[in-house]
């Protein structure tokens, strides 16, 4: 993971992946460090004028969006119990998180956060060309989003201390070998860090 990457604020959207507290309290415990990583990557980003897109999971009543042939959903379909884990203030983004005013938020019934959803539309009329993502799960949301996102020919950057996956041995072989094939791998610091470089170097610019 190395620091030594830029990247343009306002071609820049960073996204927060499932970050909802339902999901969080299942997939990391405590949740305490995770949560003020991810805090501090999204406060930067905010207070750079970054675009921060929040991504979560959501439903109709019943569920209608679920195919019996999606062996993952339809088991979540059949299982009301499951089905609160996205409802009410489990299903809510995670209040450490946001969302705040400014931030978009974007309802997605898949696991990736293009599937069925305008997140295509919404960077495309933002003039998007870099996508910062992190999230729960790893080998789920991330992957599946990250794969869509390097196919579209955007460029990715995965901040690696900032997901998480009750599976820690493919979690690790995401961000150690599969990721840095499709993107950057950063730590939360060092994302932090980048961008400072990027908003002191816009400053230089204007200057001028």
């Amino acid at each position: 993971m190395g620091t030594d990457i830029s990247f343009h604020i306002s071609r820049t959207a960073i996204l927060a992946l499932d970050c909802q507290a339902g999901i969080v309290s299942i997939y990391v415990q405590p949740p305490e460090e995770f949560l003020k990583r991810a805090s501090s990557v999204l406060a930067a980003a905010r207070q750079a004028g970054m675009t921060v897109i929040q991504v979560q999971v959501g439903f109709r009543p019943s569920l209608p969006e679920v195919s019996s042939r999606n062996k993952l959903f339809a088991g979540l379909k059949a299982n009301v119990q499951h089905q609160q884990l996205f409802q009410g203030a489990a299903g809510a983004i995670h209040p450490a998180l946001g969302p705040e005013p400014e931030d978009i938020v974007v309802t997605k019934h898949r696991v990736s956060a293009f599937t069925g959803t305008d997140l295509e539309m919404l960077l495309r009329a933002n003039e998007i060309e870099t996508l910062v993502l992190f999230g729960i799960a790893t080998s789920g949301v991330v992957l599946s989003t990250l794969v869509h996102a390097f196919d579209s020919d955007y460029r990715t950057i995965v901040i690696g201390d900032c997901c998480a996956d009750r599976d820690m041995e493919l979690h690790s072989a995401l961000l150690d070998h599969l990721f840095p094939k499709r993107g950057e791998v950063l730590t939360a610091d060092q994302f932090v860090m980048a961008l400072q470089s990027a908003q002191a170097l816009a400053e230089d610019r204007g200057k001028e």
